[in-house]
């Protein structure tokens, strides 16, 4: 039985990957900041709910020892994001007034968290036959993709997928018997973005369950999409 941890898993996108990974098969640990709407929305498809915030040490270890009491870990999904620049009026916050508190409030989910919760979970994926890690990264970390959007997208989000991206190399280097990956699920409406994406938790959750389900000769160190690997 394959045991899968998937963060900020009580809506959105970590919702439907969840949905999708128990109709296959998996044991899945649906991690939620919110306790409460964690065990909801694990009861309701029949995964186990875990409180867990990727921004919080203590909260990162309770779940590591909780998941490791139960007999280990395959694969983990790093999907907790946020995008506080983002307003829910759909503007972003203007470059001028961006702060360093909102840029470390960003990485502080986006990029330390995912630090955070490989730091817990490497010696448990280290003991998997078949380990694998899916980083939800975005488009707009991919340098040369933001360099051909048209439009001003804001920095502190950019910026953190970008560095989730080259965490994502850079580990998979370091520990090439596991599979790591990132992922870009594309403009998918949740509330991540007002729910303004132009395309489905359904759609958008495809590429995800897909990285999360390759086997210990799948690909390594990548950033895919919808259509397939594509270039950082």
């Amino acid at each position: 039985m394959t045991r899968t941890l998937i963060t900020g898993a009580n809506k959105g996108l970590g919702f439907e990957t969840a949905r999708r990974l128990v109709e296959a098969g998996h044991t899945v640990y649906l991690g939620s900041r919110d306790a409460d709407r964690g065990r909801v929305a694990a009861d309701e498809l029949g995964a186990r709910a875990v409180p867990l915030d990727v921004t919080d040490e203590e909260s990162v270890r309770a779940a590591a020892a909780t998941i490791e009491a139960e007999g280990g870990l395959d694969v983990l999904v790093n999907n907790a994001g946020i995008a506080p620049e983002w307003r829910a009026d759909n503007t972003v916050v203007d470059a001028r007034e961006l702060t360093p508190a909102l840029i470390g409030q960003t990485f502080e989910t986006n990029v330390f968290g995912v630090v955070r919760m490989l730091h817990a979970f490497l010696p448990l994926l280290g003991r998997s036959a078949a380990p694998v890690v899916v980083n939800v990264s975005s488009s707009l970390g991919s340098l040369s993709r933001l360099s051909g959007h048209p439009g001003y997208l804001g920095v502190a989000y950019p910026a953190s997928k970008s560095a989730l991206n080259s965490l994502t190399v850079q580990y998979a280097k370091a520990f090439p018997e596991i599979r790591i990956n990132a992922v870009c699920p594309g403009f998918t409406g949740t509330d991540l973005n007002g729910n303004s994406g132009t395309q489905t938790v359904e759609q958008g959750a495809e590429v995800i369950v897909r990285m999360a389900t390759i086997g210990p000769d799948g690909p390594t160190g990548g950033y895919v999409d919808v259509d397939g690997p594509v270039a950082w």
